[in-house]
C-alpha cells in the first residue's frame, strides 16, 4: 500500500510536469496552475470515503479508489509526446543529414567528447581521379585512414554506409547522455532551486496536517475545523490559478514572485499561533492559503527559467527525491515538537522558519547569473 501507489505517484507527476513544459511555452506557468490546481479540492475526498467505508467497507472503498485511479491509465494515453530538439540532439541530426545528403565535408561533431573522441578526417579518391573521373571526398575515421590509404580494399571501405555509421553514433551518445548524467549537480541554479523546493516542502505539510488538531486543542468543533480544511482547498486552488495568470505577464521574473510569496507563508507561520479563536483561525487560513497556492503553482516555471527547459526532467527528478524526503521528515518533526512543548505553537513556529530559509537562495540568483556568465 505504501510502495506502490507512492510509486506510481511519483512516476505520474514527473511525467504530467515534464510533458506540461514542453506543450506550453508562452503561458506555462498558467497552465501549470490549472493542472495543479485541482490538488486544491482533495478535500472532497474525506466525505467521499467516509460515505464509502460506510457502505462497502474499507475493503470495499480501496477496490472502488483503484478503480477511480485506474482511468489515469487511458487519460495519461493522451499526454502525446512532441518532438523537441535539444542543442545537442540537433547539432547530431544535422550533422548527421550533411553526411547522408554529401559526402563533400568532413564532420567532427560536438557530441565526439561523449563517444570516445572520434575524430574524422577527409581524404581524396586518387584512383577515381586518375580515371578522369569528378573529385570526390569521403569521410573516414582517423584510426582507419592510414589502413585506408594504403590497403587494396580502399574504395570498398571508404564507401561504407555513412547513415548507419550515424545512427551507431547517435545511439551511443544519447544512451551515455541519459544513463549517468549528473549535468544538473555543475549547475549552481539547481542548488538554488532544490534548497527552496526542499524546505519548503518540509514547512507546506506541517500546517496542512496540524490544522484541524490545533482547531481542536482551542476547544473548536470539529465540524467548524473540518471547514477549515475545505476553505483553504478552495483558495489554494483559486489562487494557484490567479498567480499563474500574474506570473504570465512578465512584469518581472518569476522567482521574485516565488521568494515573495514563500517570505510571506514564513511570516504567516509565524503569527499563526496568535490566532486563538476560530474567526482568527479561520483568517490565517485564508492567507496561507493564498501565499502557498501562489508560490505552488510556480515550482515548476521557476526551475524551467532557472535550468532550461532541455534539463527541466533531469532537474525536477533529483530535486524532487530530496524534497521528498523532507515531505517524510516534516510530519514526523512537528509531532515531535508537539510531544515535547505538548502545543502545536512549535511546530507552526518551524514551518514559518523553514519557509524563510528556502527563499534565502533565490537572492543568489543574480551571483549565479553573473558566474555563468563568466564562464
Amino acid at each position: 500500500m505504501g510502495l506502490l501507489p507512492g510509486l506510481g505517484s511519483a512516476f505520474l507527476y514527473q511525467v504530467a510536469a515534464v510533458v506540461t513544459t514542453k506543450y506550453f511555452k508562452k503561458r506555462l506557468a498558467l497552465s501549470t496552475a490549472i493542472a495543479r490546481s485541482g490538488m486544491g479540492l482533495t478535500f472532497l475526498l474525506a466525505p467521499f470515503t467516509k460515505v464509502l467505508i460506510d457502505l462497502y467497507d474499507w475493503t470495499g472503498a480501496l477496490i472502488l479508489f483503484g478503480a477511480i485511479t485506474l482511468n489515469l491509465v487511458p487519460s495519461s494515453m493522451l499526454l502525446r509526446p512532441i518532438q523537441i530538439k535539444s542543442e545537442s540532439n540537433s547539432d547530431i541530426k544535422d550533422k548527421g543529414s550533411s553526411l547522408s545528403a554529401s559526402a563533400s565535408e568532413a564532420v567532427c561533431g560536438t557530441e565526439a567528447s561523449s563517444c570516445h573522441e572520434i575524430q574524422e578526417s577527409t581524404t581524396w579518391d586518387s584512383t577515381m581521379q586518375k580515371a578522369g573521373q569528378p573529385k570526390t571526398r569521403l569521410t573516414v575515421s582517423q584510426s582507419q585512414n592510414e589502413e585506408c590509404n594504403n590497403g587494396p580494399n580502399r574504395n570498398r571501405l571508404l564507401l561504407t554506409t555513412k547513415e548507419e555509421s550515424y545512427k551507431k553514433k547517435a545511439i551511443s551518445w544519447s544512451c551515455k547522455q541519459n544513463l549517468f548524467d549528473i549535468s544538473p549537480f555543475k549547475n549552481p541554479f539547481f542548488y538554488i532551486f532544490t534548497w527552496s523546493f526542499l524546505l519548503s516542502q518540509l514547512a507546506y505539510f506541517i500546517p496542512t496536517f496540524h490544522l484541524v488538531a490545533r482547531a481542536k486543542t482551542l476547544g473548536i468543533d470539529i465540524m467548524n475545523a473540518s471547514y477549515l480544511v475545505s476553505i483553504a482547498g478552495i483558495i489554494e486552488a483559486v489562487s494557484q490559478i490567479i498567480s499563474g495568470w500574474v506570473a504570465d505577464q512578465n512584469w518581472m521574473k518569476k522567482y521574485h514572485y516565488h521568494k515573495s510569496y514563500l517570505i510571506l507563508c514564513g511570516i504567516t507561520n509565524l503569527l499563526a499561533p496568535l490566532a486563538t479563536t476560530f474567526p482568527l483561525l479561520m483568517t490565517y487560513t485564508i492567507f496561507f492559503a493564498i501565499f502557498s497556492g501562489g508560490y505552488l503553482a510556480l515550482i515548476l516555471p521557476v526551475l524551467v527559467d532557472l535550468s532550461g527547459n532541455s534539463m527541466v526532467h533531469r532537474s525536477l527528478g533529483f530535486a524532487s527525491f530530496f524534497a521528498g524526503m523532507a515531505v517524510l521528515a516534516g510530519p514526523p518533526i512537528a509531532g515531535w515538537l508537539y510531544d515535547y512543548t505538548q502545543t502545536y505553537s512549535g511546530s507552526f513556529y518551524f514551518s514559518g522558519i523553514c519557509y524563510l530559509l528556502s527563499s534565502v537562495s533565490f537572492f543568489f540568483v543574480p551571483l549565479a547569473e553573473r558566474w555563468k556568465n563568466r564562464v
